[in-house]
């Protein structure tokens, strides 16, 4: 991912926190030289190294490139919005705001006993703060030995992280300030989502 100077974003923590916010990525492999991507729900776990993992159906074929495949890409998005030059105190052109996150590693197949404590993890991240959680405990056998074997569990070693924060951090305070306010009315949720993220980071 091209990143000017301006976009970079080094912060560990800043990048990981990102990650769980925005935790529905796109899964990117190979097969005979053509991409393949499948949209998934995953996980940042930290064990003896930093991992994403996540599930997908058995049937989806991108699972089996991963024997072969040198290195996966993972990318996760934010709130993006087009941004008008009218905007600006000055004349120049249009442009796109977005926050991205694109992450490469060496994928490989979860253990049974791994992909459960995954499935776990992903049911206690999404249901516990609700009034009647479908948490893994509850649910019968019979219906998850049925579910698992309908799925491929999968991990990526985390070897690489890029990421990109363009939130027109290279504008003067009157611009920033200026796009903020007009971000914020615009009928796009995106956009008043994009808005609240600025008006949030400091510049």
């Amino acid at each position: 991912m091209y990143i000017p100077k301006y976009f970079k974003v080094t912060n560990e923590d800043e990048i990981r926190e990102f990650i769980q916010l925005n935790s529905f990525g796109t899964l990117v492999t190979t097969k005979k030289g053509r991409p393949i991507a499948t949209h998934l729900p995953m996980q940042l776990v930290q064990k003896e190294a930093l991992y994403i993992t996540g599930h997908m159906a058995y049937g989806n074929p991108q699972w089996r490139t991963f024997e072969t495949a040198e290195e996966v890409l993972v990318m996760f998005q934010g709130p993006h919005a087009y941004v008008s030059s009218s905007w600006y105190e000055y004349e120049n052109v249009p442009t796109w705001n977005y926050q991205a996150v694109h992450i490469y590693g060496k994928a490989s197949i979860l253990s049974d006993k791994e992909l459960e404590q995954d499935l776990q993890r992903l049911l206690h991240k999404y249901e516990n703060h609700r009034e009647n959680p479908i948490l893994w405990e509850k649910l019968s056998p019979v219906l998850l030995e049925k579910e698992l074997k309908g799925i491929v569990g999968f991990k990526i070693k985390v070897e690489e992280i890029h990421a990109a924060y363009k939130l027109s951090q290279n504008r003067n305070e009157k611009d920033y300030q200026n796009i903020i306010e007009e971000l914020h009315n615009e009928k796009d949720i995106n956009a008043k989502a994009l808005a609240e993220i600025m008006k949030n980071r400091e510049k």
